[in-house]
């Protein structure tokens, strides 16, 4: 009896640990600082991305991506249900509105198309969380090296759509391209209190349509 006894123990704990590395994450806010590799010759894009920061707000199905420089900011809202988007780009005082159905969200994002996905033995601790090390491998020569927790899933895996078949949330990540150029995104802040449903309400006017 009591080893019966101990065994249920066994099973429930086993249980409760696999629950908690399975742990989904409806609601949370990341905050990335964005630097350019100190190896890069491309001022442009170290100036422009002088002090860059990415934020991501995830409530239930619905995610937003603040991307802030100081030459432009940008902000995507994805709808997870009708699988749409909306982007809001300000380019100094010129505002610009473009909005995606499915269909021309999957061509925005045909880039990571057949994009193979490797996860390494390597790890690393980000904000107190033991994250694992990812390579993603696209077809036109790009690479992420990209840091994952797998204890959290977002509850919107797409909220990066090159990091949907990511097991976890990216808390670190480098984009390599092919000429050379690699910037990187450090999670700084990793926050899960409730995001005000505010923060997905889309401006009616004074965005300029701008159409794919």
């Amino acid at each position: 009896m009591r080893l019966m006894f101990v065994v249920i123990i066994a099973l429930l704990v086993n249980v409760k640990a696999i629950a908690q590395q399975q742990r989904v994450i409806a609601e949370c806010t990341i905050v990335y600082a964005i630097s350019v590799d100190s190896t890069s010759t491309d001022t442009s894009l170290t100036n422009n991305l002088k002090a860059a920061t990415k934020t991501i707000f995830i409530k239930g199905n619905n995610s937003r991506i603040d991307l802030t420089s100081a030459a432009f900011t940008q902000s995507i809202f994805y709808d997870k249900v009708k699988g749409s988007a909306i982007f809001l780009r300000e380019l100094g005082t010129n505002k610009f509105i473009t909005k995606l159905d499915s269909t021309q969200w999957l061509q925005e994002k045909h880039e990571f198309d057949g994009m193979v996905t490797t996860i390494t033995k390597d790890t690393k601790k980000i904000l107190g969380y033991d994250c694992k090390k990812a390579l993603l491998q696209l077809k036109n020569g790009k690479v992420y090296t990209v840091y994952f927790t797998p204890t959290l899933l977002p509850s919107v895996k797409e909220v990066d759509y090159e990091f949907k078949d990511i097991p976890g949330i990216v808390l670190a990540y480098q984009v390599a391209a092919t000429d050379g150029k690699k910037i990187n995104y450090t999670a700084t802040r990793f926050n899960l209190s409730p995001v005000p449903a505010s923060k997905f309400d889309v401006p009616s006017s004074g965005y300029r349509i701008l159409n794919k």
